[in-house]
């Protein structure tokens, strides 16, 4: 089996506009990143049966991995926004 690159379209910096969008984004993130992580365990379960394949197993673990990457890179930007909005002064 192959696993689709579908994650990595949905991150781009031109996509912090609004507030309601911005949040929209976070969720696709974060679900994103529990997508990965389902499909990881899926294919780690498989090999242990005897079923999977151990290039789809790294592959998996790898997208993972990618995902937890951009969910701290998004997150890091959230906090520096709020941190920026928090100093302007009023």
């Amino acid at each position: 089996g192959h696993i689709g690159h579908h994650g990595q379209k949905r991150f781009g910096c031109a996509d912090l506009g609004g507030g309601g969008d911005f949040a929209k984004l976070l969720g696709q993130a974060v679900q994103g990143v529990v997508d990965s992580g389902k499909t990881s365990d899926t294919k780690a379960m498989e090999l242990v049966n005897g079923k999977g394949d151990m290039v789809d197993v790294v592959t998996a673990i790898s997208q993972t991995e990618l995902a937890m990457d951009t969910m701290v890179a998004v997150r890091d930007r959230v906090i520096s926004a709020y941190e920026e909005i928090m100093r302007m002064p009023i």
